[in-house]
């Protein structure tokens, strides 16, 4: 998560949505990084509402803006996939190793989800909070060249992008049934992507 007082913008930490790579090009300018632990780097918007919204209010930051980026779902799955492809994970419980793309979707589009496949939701990370608090912008990760131009401009600044983090190349095909499972047990991801800049 990355803070810019002045600016008035709080840039939310999707996970496999590209934000380290943001997070180290913008971090300099940012009033506040938050790298670790994890389950505050990528606060979710429930989670920013409860814990940094009142710091920040307190301090006079209650105009502050958020910023997300979300990536279409199935992608966004083949991302977590060979994320946990990785040697570091062998052996665990999270680990996709052995495992096609498609028993992995298969797995995510359950009730209960295994450890391999509990990556959470996108749609979640983003739900707006009943006493108002939501994204206010909200970008698709595919769509670099506007969110780096809306950076830019809000900033005032100009942004060289590394590569970070970047999973190991899979194959990430699914058969029809496994892809029509998705996007019925999933529509809420595929229907705020849709929605997205």
């Amino acid at each position: 998560m990355l803070i810019f007082w002045k600016p008035r913008l709080v840039m939310l930490a999707v996970p496999k949505t590209g934000t380290s790579a943001y997070a180290r090009a913008l971090g300099p300018l940012a009033s506040m990084v938050v790298n670790d632990p994890p389950e505050l780097k990528h606060a979710p918007v429930y989670r920013y509402n409860r814990f940094f919204r009142p710091m920040l209010e307190k301090v006079g930051g209650d105009d502050m803006e958020l910023l997300a980026v979300i990536r279409e779902p199935i992608s966004w799955l083949g991302s977590w996939y060979r994320y946990r492809q990785r040697g570091f994970l062998e052996g665990r419980p999270t680990s996709t190793r052995g495992m096609s793309f498609d028993d992995f979707c298969q797995a995510y589009a359950t009730g209960d989800r295994p450890p391999f496949a509990n990556v959470g939701s996108q749609a979640k990370f983003v739900e707006p909070r009943p006493n108002g608090i939501s994204v206010t912008h909200l970008f698709k990760y595919e769509n670099q060249s506007g969110l780096i131009d809306f950076l830019e401009t809000r900033l005032n600044t100009t942004i060289d992008l590394p590569r970070e983090n970047v999973s190991p190349m899979r194959d990430t095909e699914l058969t029809t049934e496994t892809e029509a499972k998705l996007r019925r047990k999933c529509a809420d991801d595929f229907a705020i992507w849709d929605s997205a800049l």
